[in-house]
């Protein structure tokens, strides 16, 4: 189909048409276009504050007076304003030529209270929390906290726990927040299971977790709730078990824990596979160090080939070769263990490599953990200290004498990486625990009866490593006041400086038939003279007054009735070579006594006493302690050794007799007298109970012996035999919520008619 075409007449009106089209639109857009240049922001208006000056809100927005309504400005402006926290709401609009910014402020938190708890204290909940009073409510700031309160319930066992903050508006835009708390029942972990296990049972693998099977006795420990943490650290503990045994393929293939529907109940399973067990093949060591006969270090090795495959022996040999090389004045080596499996016989070749390794000094050391303990008290445990070479031998050595203060419940001190290339930093983490003790003692002897003593003492005093204690002692034959001060670093040296002050009467009428009555004091100044031997110096004054003896008494004893002085000035060395000083399991210590009266005073004699213990693991958890000691006492200058002054056995120091229980005594009145020289010695074996471990009894077994005989004193009137003594006995220690407890049973194997025997003895304390 054809169209017409146009006549020109058509054609001119229809371009006219298109230019006057064209020239309408051109004139429109210049027009808007100059609208929107001219539309700037005249003046911006804030409105809604209360609390807030509208300046802060005018900083926030980032827009003033001249600006245009650019709509990505104005985007940036609402978020800034959103961001500060401060607002629950913002608007922006255009009035005219003005910028409208309306605010809706957030409340501020008037008060926090928690309604509903009973086991986590409000005190703990706070201290969780970031929202504080008279701090600005925002939603997402409270549901934060919220988050955070689930986890410390979690944490503590209790996985059923609901929370649900309210809020309570108050007028001035205030409001109080209330967290409603349903805490619900502790969820536990019912039952422990193993997958896979061919070589060991449930039960000894239960053993080596630390997380443990809900059970009634647990009550003071947190190992029966499910925390993730420990967990992980059971897939470790089982790890080092197995390779320690040989299993060196072992692997924890998986570890789940199933919450159970009503949610009061953990299972844990552990999915394992064993693999086989090696035995330790070939033994090499291979040195890079110049002039360095790698044989040398041989002696070093605690393991031999043949024998079980075990990871710790490996470490132990490569911190043993370390020390030794270090004796030899290598401080900076490399000693690096590589181990071969021979899959089909079934031995591992084990090969030591010992080279050069890169100078690496102390740059920093950082403590932490320590709220209560100063710094200064631990640094100076230290036998490394910033810019000293690095030592990985000093360094074990230093975590072990801040394990020794005794003041920390757990300290790991490791290196780091320093920021500088040949520098390493030390981290020292410590966990503190209670120092101060409150400590009850009783005793029953066949003599006595009851008797009862308090003690309070603390270890750490203002956090600066001070002992303080203060002991009373009351029974039916004793009382005592005794108030003593240690400062371990006098003058801020390694000098141990102490005072005590002491005042002790005691009724001595059913041993002696006499009462004595002791006021004095001591001073003494300890300091090292080696790095395992140490040295005390002390003086002693004290008056002692021995009154109201029985007109029946012995002859000896009614001689010695009276007032009388002693000065005297001691020393004390012990060497310490035992692996911990607070409960020692392996080595040895031995320690010299000596004291000499007569500088001033009544008393003229000459004291002393020497004495050992050794420590030997026979197995694991299975320890054999050996200790003897023995003294020695006379008078200078003719003058006999006081009945206060001599030496007596029993009680605690040989159990089954009682407290002065052997030695010479008056054949008419049975009195006994005490005596010059003594003897004694034990024997114990401690060993574990069969009880769950974490319920912290061990049993032990023992054997004491001893011989006390000699006075100045002689006559057909006194026995003296100066036969052995010996009894044997068992009992057992429990580390109690409330403190260690002690129960000895023990019964006189020899003895002679005269002794004074005991057959039970306990004794129990708390920490505070």
């Amino acid at each position: 189909m054809k169209f017409p075409r146009p006549s020109a007449k058509s054609r001119r009106a229809a371009f006219a048409r298109l230019v006057a089209t064209a020239m309408t639109f051109s004139v429109l857009t210049v027009g808007i276009t100059a609208a929107a240049w001219a539309d700037t922001i005249k003046q911006v208006r804030v409105e809604g504050t209360q609390r807030i000056e509208p300046a802060t809100v005018m900083s926030y927005i980032d827009v003033q007076s001249g600006d245009p309504f650019d709509a990505n400005n104005l985007d940036r402006a609402l978020k800034n304003l959103y961001a500060t926290g401060l607002f629950a709401d913002v608007s922006l609009y255009q009035e005219g030529s003005d910028l409208i910014v309306v605010v809706v402020e957030n409340p501020i938190v008037n008060d926090i209270n928690f309604e509903g708890n009973e086991k986590l204290k409000d005190d703990v909940l706070l201290s969780e929390i970031q929202i504080r009073p008279r701090t600005v409510f925002t939603r997402a700031r409270v549901q934060s906290d919220v988050e955070r309160l689930y986890e410390v319930y979690r944490l503590s066992g209790r996985f059923s726990a609901s929370i649900e903050p309210k809020i309570i508006k108050l007028d001035q835009n205030r409001v109080n927040l209330v967290f409603e708390i349903s805490e619900g029942p502790q969820t536990l972990i019912s039952r422990i299971s193993f997958i896979g296990n061919e070589k060991f049972d449930d039960a000894d693998l239960q053993r080596v977790v630390r997380s443990k099977e809900d059970r009634w006795w647990r009550f003071f420990t947190s190992d029966d709730k499910y925390d993730p943490d420990r967990m992980a650290y059971d897939r470790e503990l089982l790890r080092k078990f197995y390779i320690d045994q040989g299993y060196a393929d072992f692997r924890v293939e998986n570890a789940v824990a199933e919450l159970s529907p009503d949610r009061k109940d953990f299972f844990v399973t552990f999915t394992l596979e064993e693999g086989e067990r090696y035995k330790v093949g070939n033994v090499h060591i291979t040195s890079g160090l110049p002039d360095l006969n790698a044989d040398l270090l041989k002696p070093a090795l605690t393991f031999a080939p043949g024998a079980w495959y075990n990871a710790s022996e490996i470490e132990k040999s490569v911190q043993a070769m370390t020390d030794e090389l270090g004796n030899m004045q290598y401080a900076f080596v490399d000693v690096r263990p590589e181990v071969s499996r021979n899959r089909e016989v079934k031995t591992i070749d084990i090969k030591f490599t010992i080279n050069e390794s890169q100078k690496t000094f102390i740059d920093n050391i950082n403590i932490s953990g320590n709220v209560r303990t100063l710094d200064e008290v631990i640094r100076r445990e230290m036998d490394l200290i910033e810019g000293d070479p690095y030592n990985t031998a000093k360094l074990k050595k230093s975590e072990q004498r801040i394990k020794d203060l005794g003041f920390f419940e757990s300290v790991q001190v490791k290196p780091v990486q320093s920021t500088t290339p040949d520098k390493t930093d030390i981290d020292i983490a410590v966990s503190e625990k209670s120092t101060g003790e409150l400590s009850l003692g009783a005793g029953f002897s066949t003599a006595d009866g009851p008797l009862g003593d308090f003690r309070i003492r603390e270890r750490n005093f203002l956090g600066k490593g001070q002992k303080l204690e203060l002991a009373t002692t009351i029974s039916g034959n004793r009382n005592e006041v005794d108030f003593s001060f240690v400062e371990p670093y006098f003058l801020k040296r390694d000098l141990s400086a102490g005072i005590d002050l002491f005042h002790i009467t005691r009724d001595l009428q059913d041993e002696s038939s006499y009462d004595s009555r002791r006021t004095g004091t001591a001073l003494s100044l300890g300091y090292p003279l080696s790095e395992k031997l140490r040295q005390t110096l002390i003086y002693r004054f004290d008056i002692t007054d021995i009154t109201n003896v029985d007109p029946g008494a012995s002859l000896y004893i009614q001689q010695q009735e009276g007032e009388r002085s002693t000065s005297a000035i001691g020393q004390k060395l012990v060497y310490d070579a035992t692996n911990s000083k607070l409960e020692p399991t392996e080595g040895y210590s031995l320690r010299l006594e000596n004291e000499v009266a007569g500088l001033g005073g009544d008393a003229d004699y000459l004291r002393t006493k020497v004495g050992g213990a050794y420590y030997y693991p026979i197995v694991d958890k299975w320890i054999l302690n050996l200790m003897g000691e023995a003294g020695y006492i006379f008078g200078i200058k003719e003058d006999d050794v006081r009945i206060n002054e001599r030496f007596y056995i029993g009680g605690s120091t040989l159990r089954g007799f009682e407290d002065g229980g052997i030695g010479p005594r008056d054949a008419v009145t049975e009195d006994a007298l005490g005596g010059n020289v003594f003897y004694r010695g034990t024997a114990e074996m401690s060993f574990p109970s069969g009880l769950p471990d974490d319920l912290g009894v061990r049993l032990h077994t023992f054997s004491d012996f001893g011989v006390l005989s000699e006075i100045d004193q002689t006559g057909p009137g006194i026995d003296d035999d100066k036969t052995l003594r010996v009894s044997v006995g068992g009992g057992l220690t429990w580390r109690s919520p409330m403190g260690p407890v002690r129960i000895d049973l023990a019964a006189p194997v020899q003895k002679e008619d005269y002794d004074q025997t005991e057959v039970f003895r306990f004794s129990f304390g708390t920490r505070f």
